[in-house]
C-alpha cells in the first residue's frame, strides 16, 4: 500500500477519490462538474459497454442514434417530465459569439438568438417519441426495439467522479408496444438483464424492486430497479427500468391502427444504466493497497513480470512469456508481459497491484532453474509458487476462483449489514450505522418525505421478493403489509 494513500476506514470519500485518480481511471476537468475518462478507466468501460451490449443485442434491440439537442417545447408536452428535470437542464439560446461592446472578450450575439431554445439531451424520451410518431402507424411497426449509447448532461452542483458529474456517459433503451401486456413484459425484463449483468460480470449482488413514488422517474407508470450496497453501507442506485404507460405517446399523439382496426396509444418503456457503474465497482470491491477488478471486466487479466541480471536470462524469460501468452490469449484471456526496463519489478508489482490487475505472474530468472513461478492473485493478495508448466491451467482456475470470491464477499457484506428494525427511536440509531434497513412503511410519499427530512435516508426500493408480512409503520404506526428497504444513498 502506498504510505500516503488514506484508508476507507480514515475517511471513505476521499479514499475513492484518491483512488479514482490514482489508478488512473479519471480526472477532473476544466469544465467544472466534468470529468475526463482516462483511458485505463475507460477500457473498464468498454468492456462493460460491450457486455451489455451483447446482451441488448440477444433480448432483440438494436442500436439507434437521436439528437444531442431537444427543443424546449418538447419537454413542456409532458408535465412530470419538465417537473423532474427542468433544474438540471443546460439550455442553449444562441448559435454564435460576437466580441463583446469593449471588444475584450466574447458574447452570444444579440443577432444569433435561436427561434426556440434547445435543452442539451439531460435523457431522450421527448425526442425519440416525437421520433416514433413518424415511425409508428400501424401493430406491423411494433414492437420498436430501440438502445442507445451516448452521453446526456444534467447540471449538478455537487459532483464526485462517475458518481454524479454534469455530463456522463450511458445506455438508454426506449421501446414501444401494442399492448400494456407487453411494455411491463419488457421493463421487468431489462430490469433483469441489468440484474445479470452486475451480478455475473461485476460481481456485485443487487436487491431487484420498484422505487416509491418520491423516487419514481419523472413521467413513468413504475420505475423498477437494481440497488447495490457499497462497502461504507450506503446504497447505490444500479440501474432503472421504467414502464411509462401511454403518457409520452399521448403527449407526443403517437397512435397506431390496431389488429382490430381501432385507432390506439403506443405503450412505452425506458431503461438505463451509466458510468455510475464504475462508481459502483470500486466501491464495491475495492480495499487499502487500491483498485480491485472483477476479472470479467479487468483491461488486464493477467500481468507478466520478468525479473533477470543477465541479457541471456531475458531471452530465455522472454521465449517462456511468449509462449504463456499465446496460450493465455487463445483461451481468450487479457494478458500484458511487462518488460519495460525503466521501471523496476518492485515498482511494477505495486503498479499493478494498485490498478486491480487480478493476477500476476513474476517470471525469475532463478526461479526458471527449478521450474518454477510465482504467482498472485489481487483479491486475496496471496502468492504461491507453482510449475511453470501448470500458469495457464492455474490462472484459468484463478481467474473464476477470484469472480465468484468477489461475489461472495460483497453477499456476505451486505448480509452482514442488513437488518430489520420496527421502531421510530431504533431506525434513527440504526441508520447511522449505515446499510439496510428493513423496515414497514404507511405507503404514503409524505411518511417518506418526512423520514427523508429528518433522517437523510429514503426508500431504496420496494424488493420484488419481499414476502407479504403486517406490520405497523416505523414513522406513523399506520398498517403496512410488506417491508421496503431504507438506506442513505449516493
Amino acid at each position: 500500500m502506498a504510505k500516503d494513500f488514506v484508508t476507507r476506514q480514515e475517511n471513505y470519500s476521499e479514499w475513492y477519490n484518491e483512488l479514482v485518480v490514482r489508478a488512473d481511471l479519471a480526472e477532473n476537468s476544466s469544465v467544472r462538474g466534468c470529468m475526463v475518462i482516462k483511458p485505463y478507466g475507460y477500457a473498464i468501460w468498454e468492456k462493460m459497454q460491450h457486455k451489455l451490449d451483447q446482451m441488448f443485442k440477444n433480448t432483440g434491440h438494436q442500436n439507434a442514434y437521436f439528437p444531442l439537442f431537444i427543443p424546449k417545447s418538447f419537454f413542456e408536452k409532458e408535465a412530470e417530465h419538465v417537473e423532474g428535470f427542468a433544474k438540471e437542464c443546460a439550455v442553449v439560446t444562441h448559435h454564435r459569439l460576437a466580441k463583446s461592446p469593449d471588444g475584450k472578450g466574447l458574447i452570444p450575439d444579440p443577432n444569433a438568438e435561436l427561434e426556440e431554445a434547445l435543452i442539451v439531451r439531460p435523457t431522450s424520451e421527448t425526442i425519440i417519441w416525437d421520433t416514433y410518431r413518424r415511425w409508428i402507424k400501424s401493430y406491423r411497426d411494433l414492437p420498436i426495439l430501440c438502445n442507445q449509447w451516448a452521453n446526456v448532461v444534467r447540471w449538478e452542483m455537487r459532483t464526485r467522479m462517475f458518481l454524479r458529474t454534469a455530463e456522463f456517459l450511458w445506455q438508454e433503451g426506449h421501446t414501444a408496444h401494442a399492448t400494456r401486456e407487453e411494455a411491463e413484459h419488457e421493463a421487468l425484463k431489462m430490469m433483469n438483464v441489468y440484474a445479470d449483468f452486475a451480478e455475473k460480470y461485476m460481481a456485485m449482488p443487487v436487491v431487484r424492486g420498484i422505487k416509491s413514488a418520491n423516487e419514481r422517474f419523472a413521467g413513468a407508470v413504475e420505475t423498477y430497479c437494481i440497488e447495490a450496497m457499497m462497502q461504507d453501507g450506503k446504497a447505490l442506485q444500479a440501474g432503472t427500468s421504467h414502464f411509462l404507460g401511454q403518457n409520452f405517446a399521448k403527449a407526443f399523439d403517437v397512435k397506431f391502427l390496431s389488429k382490430e382496426n381501432k385507432l390506439e396509444y403506443v405503450w412505452a418503456t425506458s431503461w438505463g444504466v451509466s458510468t455510475r457503474l464504475m462508481g459502483a465497482l470500486i466501491m464495491t470491491h475495492s480495499d487499502d493497497n487500491g483498485l480491485v477488478l472483477p476479472p470479467y471486466l479487468a483491461p488486464i487479466q493477467v500481468v507478466i513480470v520478468p525479473i533477470y541480471k543477465t541479457e541471456e536470462e531475458k531471452a530465455q524469460i522472454d521465449a517462456i512469456a511468449d509462449n504463456v501468452m499465446k496460450a493465455l490469449r487463445q483461451k481468450d484471456i487479457a494478458v500484458k508481459y511487462d518488460d519495460d526496463e525503466k521501471t523496476k519489478p518492485g515498482w511494477k508489482f505495486n503498479e499493478y497491484e494498485f490498478k486491480g490487475v487480478p493476477v500476476r505472474i513474476t517470471l525469475g530468472a532463478r526461479d526458471l532453474k527449478e521450474d518454477k513461478v510465482e504467482i498472485f492473485r489481487r483479491d486475496t493478495c496471496e502468492k504461491e509458487i507453482i510449475h511453470k508448466d501448470d500458469i495457464v491451467a492455474e490462472c484459468e482456475k484463478l481467474l473464476a476462483d477470484i469472480q465468484s470470491n468477489l461475489f461472495k464477499k460483497a453477499i456476505d457484506l451486505r448480509q452482514s449489514k442488513t437488518r430489520n428494525v420496527d421502531t421510530w427511536e431504533d431506525f434513527k440509531k440504526e441508520i447511522e450505522k449505515g446499510g439496510f434497513l428493513m423496515c414497514h412503511w404507511d405507503g404514503t410519499p409524505e411518511t417518506e418525505e418526512k423520514i427523508k427530512e429528518e433522517t437523510k435516508a429514503t426508500i431504496r426500493c420496494i424488493p420484488m421478493d419481499a414476502p407479504a408480512e403486517e406490520g405497523k409503520c416505523i414513522y406513523t404506526g399506520k398498517p403496512s403489509h410488506r417491508r421496503v428497504i431504507f438506506a442513505r444513498n449516493y
